[in-house]
């Protein structure tokens, strides 16, 4: 990969996303450091790191069917909850096995 090409998953990201990241690298991994920087619990920096961990797993599985990426990228954006993600996904694979 050339140095001037970003990776899929890393094109994804907000800028916000990207300051999170050098802020963690920066703080050597520190949640507790990361916390303080941003003024939050550690629990608040925990979920944050959680739901960016899962943004780049989302966009690393590009092979998988784009309906089921979509409904992924809506739950973690918080358009739509999980438990309805779940749903919408399990009835989709259920109606493709049908076909």
């Amino acid at each position: 990969m050339d140095i001037r090409e970003l990776p899929p998953w890393m094109e994804a990201l907000v800028e916000e996303d990207l300051e999170f990241i050098r802020n963690f690298i920066v703080s050597s991994g520190s949640l507790k450091e990361l916390a303080e920087i941003y003024g939050v619990s550690y629990p608040t920096v925990r979920l944050r790191l959680d739901r960016l961990i899962q943004k780049i797993e989302l966009y690393q599985k590009l092979q998988e069917d784009p309906y089921v990426l979509l409904i992924k990228k809506l739950a973690l954006e918080e358009k739509i909850d999980l438990p309805t993600a779940k749903i919408l996904i399990k009835a989709y694979r259920k109606k493709e096995e049908i076909e």
